[in-house]
């Protein structure tokens, strides 16, 4: 009998981890448009069109991989730990090298969109929420 509620119990905290490092922020959607494997054994790419309601934040996390983003529409601050943040407008394109803490937030009053492209380490997950400061 205890053992099973050890099992349980595991599984319930699991679950909850899993849901949590998953779940996405309030105004904040990240919409995998394609995913396929890379010559690189182990790596795959992920494009994805990324939505931020006025005044939502992604909130800081990190890539197994690099991130490549291109602003569609919109205004986006992008805040990589170590460097000063930059606001990025239409057209604008960032890089964050893999395992970067960062966040982005659209501080205006109209949606943005930005077209991000992962190259990343299979199987993992595409965001890993960081602590906040």
């Amino acid at each position: 009998m205890r053992v099973a509620t050890v099992i349980v119990v595991t599984t319930l905290t699991l679950a909850g981890i899993v849901a949590g490092v998953s779940a996405q922020q309030a105004g904040f959607k990240r919409t995998v448009l394609q995913q396929g494997d890379l010559s690189l054994p182990g790596r795959e790419v992920v494009t994805a069109l990324v939505e931020f309601q006025p005044g939502a934040t992604v909130g800081r996390h990190t890539h197994p991989g690099e991130e490549a983003g291109y602003v569609l529409e919109g205004t986006v601050v992008l805040d990589q730990e170590g460097k000063p943040a930059v606001t990025l407008g239409v057209g604008r394109t960032f890089f964050i090298p893999a395992g970067t803490v960062h966040n982005a937030t659209n501080s205006s009053s109209a949606p943005a969109r930005v077209l991000a492209t992962y190259i990343v380490e299979k199987g993992k997950p595409l965001a890993t929420p960081v602590a906040a400061r």
